[in-house]
């Protein structure tokens, strides 16, 4: 009945920006964070990023941070991933997630998940 849909991703080149989005539909989300994962082509779900909606308080993975940006628009539902500076390693396929805590995001513990959307950084 709750669903996350990621939309904005697509091709971009390396040093450029992308901005993803994730939208929450159906039933009221009480869980209290969110946050973003990536799978590159030949490698496991990685964690990217997390954003608790209560005080916007955000974690990020070492590898991107001071690159991406994490938020949370509560009137519209939605969170966002901010991409700058992107690399060919960045390169994955991104899903949303929800989740009890940005801690346990952070160690790959979600109750939803979105579908996924393609990223890809040409060089």
């Amino acid at each position: 009945q709750v669903q996350l849909v990621e939309s904005g991703g697509g091709l971009v080149q390396a040093g450029g920006s992308l901005r993803l989005s994730c939208a929450v539909s159906g039933r009221f989300l009480i869980t209290a964070a969110m946050g973003w994962f990536r799978r590159a082509p030949g490698k496991e779900r990685d964690f990217v990023a997390a954003v608790r909606w209560s005080d916007s308080n955000t974690m990020y993975e070492d590898s991107v941070k001071g690159r991406f940006t994490i938020s949370a628009d509560n009137a519209k539902n939605t969170i966002y991933l901010q991409m700058t500076s992107l690399k060919p390693e960045d390169a994955a396929v991104y899903y949303c997630a929800a989740g009890h805590s940005p801690d346990l995001l952070r160690s790959g513990r979600a109750t939803i998940w979105g579908q996924g959307i393609a990223v890809t950084v040409s060089a």
